[in-house]
């Protein structure tokens, strides 16, 4: 396997960690844990949650203090809690959550005015991805492509083995040939939340899954989110000349107040698919935890045991997805 030297990473690479979440997981973890809790910061297996999973990620390509953590106001303590021995440079309460796209745009607000020539990598920290060595070799390799091809953003895919209908698929373009060995490739086009008719000609296609993990200039996001969410970058840049001013706080309550609500990375594929390339991940399992039939499956594949009771699973269980029966599961390597 490839080797990632920490030296060898530009002092310029960022990280911002989504800690948003979603409420799909609601019911079952109140049966599980006995109260609410936002998925990210379940240990659904081992010791860590996936939050602290996502931030051990970030923390092998990126100086701690280049680590943006962005975490919803109502979850600040669980959020405390879990960054203890771990810490991020940059902790931000987010007033409300407005989708991905407020969320990255507040992150990079703060992160340019510390370095306006960061390199950034972009990581949700609800998924699950396995073995964390391999997706790790996976973002180096965005993070050196970005070197050849600055005026795109990378995204991570990864191949699917199932029709699945809650995952945005991309499909691949022409190679990019950047390295020898590279599986760098142009966007043809995206699909989000597809029917049953798209996914499976989306499958028969040879797209991959959206992870949602990205990298990109910094300050290319930010002229994109010019273009793309002309209704969003107004609102940033007026909280950029108040950070540090005693109107900090008062102004970043404003501009949350009716902020438009849009999905990053679905919108700026959909948009500018000429501005983006796609990296496609061999030998990791990525899933995105929005079901709990998703975990019993990626924790059977891993030969891990989950750290709640199959009872948790009673009247939950039902079908998430139509697999295809000619279609094998993904190679996992045992670590």
């Amino acid at each position: 396997m490839e080797s990632i030297e920490r030296s060898q990473q530009p002092s310029h690479v960022w990280s911002i960690v989504l800690g948003g979440g979603d409420s799909r997981m609601t019911a079952f973890i109140q049966r599980w844990l006995g109260r609410p809790r936002p998925k990210q910061y379940c240990a659904f297996f081992g010791e860590r949650s996936l939050f602290q999973q996502t931030l051990d990620r970030a923390a092998a390509l990126s100086r701690q203090e280049h680590i943006v953590a962005l975490v919803a106001r109502e979850h600040s303590q669980e959020a405390w809690s879990q960054l203890e021995g771990r810490g991020a440079g940059t902790v931000l309460l987010q007033p409300k959550d407005r989708e991905s796209a407020a969320g990255v745009y507040l992150s990079l607000t703060y992160l340019r005015e510390k370095d306006p020539d960061a390199t950034v990598v972009i990581y949700p920290s609800d998924h699950f991805v396995y073995p964390e060595t391999s997706f790790l070799v996976s973002v180096h390799r965005a993070l050196c492509t970005l070197e050849w091809l600055p005026g795109r953003f990378i995204v991570l895919g990864v191949p699917p083995d199932r029709l699945e209908l809650d995952y945005g698929w991309i499909v691949p373009g022409e190679k990019m040939h950047v390295f020898e060995t590279d599986r760098t490739h142009a966007i043809k086009a995206f699909v989000g939340k597809p029917t049953v008719v798209q996914a499976d000609a989306a499958l028969a296609g040879g797209a991959l899954w959206n992870t949602s993990v990205m990298a990109a200039k910094a300050e290319l996001l930010w002229q994109m989110g010019w273009d793309c969410f002309p209704d969003l970058m107004p609102r940033f840049e007026r909280l950029g000349r108040s950070i540090g001013t005693s109107k900090e706080a008062q102004i970043l309550q404003e501009i949350y107040e009716g902020i438009p609500a849009h999905d990053l990375l679905s919108e700026l594929l959909q948009r500018v698919p000429d501005r983006a390339a796609v990296i496609e991940m061999n030998g990791v399992l990525w899933s995105d935890w929005g079901k709990p039939t998703r975990i019993i499956d990626s924790l059977r594949r891993i030969g891990r045991e989950p750290a709640f009771p199959p009872d948790c699973l009673r009247g939950l269980y039902g079908r998430t997805s139509r697999v295809r029966a000619d279609i094998r599961p993904a190679a996992v390597p045992s670590y």
